[in-house]
């Protein structure tokens, strides 16, 4: 089949211009690296605005202009929708596949139907973690996966690992988060803590509590129960 003319000088125009942006990106990307030797740069892309190139690179998103003369750090906002650019393309960037989360190594809990899912990276420790427990538990027919994430002290980590050994996992993580009651059980049981801490350094996961939405996106530190009800709606109603 013979493609028309015009299809094919758009194809080729295409072509020329994807070619001559990684062309730039990769100037650019050489500059930096030669002016920033230590910073990790992992992508370069023209943005549609203010001539700026989108500079990420260790979850970080900043930006400089054609020439590397400055550096922009800082959030970029859409005058006419108010959207902080900067802070969705990082949300983006960071976003991790729900599926692709180790879910066995996390206790699960279930709520209604469990029809709705949500992972969250916890400390027992952790008093933003707690208040978060207090308003899922107005929350029905969701799951939570639940991954003991003990970085804030020793302390942390024989509670997590008392946790995954009790018999009744998600109980006794309530307990402790809900009525301050750790568990008294002997930790004779194999646990993923160290195995949720590598996957966690991994993701740059590092605060509790971290939370995952089924469409991918990560929200770092807890969120008021009306924006996470609304958030949760949204996640589990987008395309899997």
């Amino acid at each position: 089949m013979r493609i028309p003319a015009f299809l094919a000088a758009l194809a080729l125009g295409f072509l020329l211009a994807s070619t001559a942006g990684a062309q730039e990106g990769d100037k650019i990307k050489a500059e930096l690296k030669k002016k920033y030797p230590d910073v990790a740069i992992e992508g370069v892309r023209k943005t549609p605005y203010g001539g700026l190139y989108e500079i990420t690179g260790g979850g970080e998103v900043f930006y400089t202009d054609e020439k590397v003369t400055y550096l922009v750090l800082g959030s970029i906002i859409d005058t006419k929708t108010r959207e902080n650019v900067t802070e969705a393309r990082a949300r983006k960037l960071s976003a991790v596949k729900f599926d692709s989360l180790p879910l066995d190594s996390a206790v699960k809990i279930v709520r209604g139907d469990g029809s709705r899912r949500i992972a969250m990276f916890a400390d027992p420790n952790c008093g933003y973690c707690k208040r978060f427990e207090r308003d899922l538990i107005g929350v029905t027919d969701i799951t939570v996966y639940v991954f003991l994430y003990p970085i804030l002290s020793p302390d942390s980590v024989n509670k997590s690992k008392a946790v995954w050994c009790s018999a009744d996992k998600g109980r006794a993580w309530l307990d402790i988060m809900l009525k301050d009651v750790t568990p008294t059980n002997e930790i004779t049981c194999t646990t993923p803590v160290e195995k949720n801490l590598a996957y966690g350094k991994e993701k740059r996961i590092t605060g509790t509590p971290t939370l995952f939405f089924e469409d991918g996106e990560r929200i770092p530190g807890a969120m008021p129960l009306a924006a996470f009800e609304k958030r949760i709606l949204e996640a589990s109603a987008a395309p899997k």
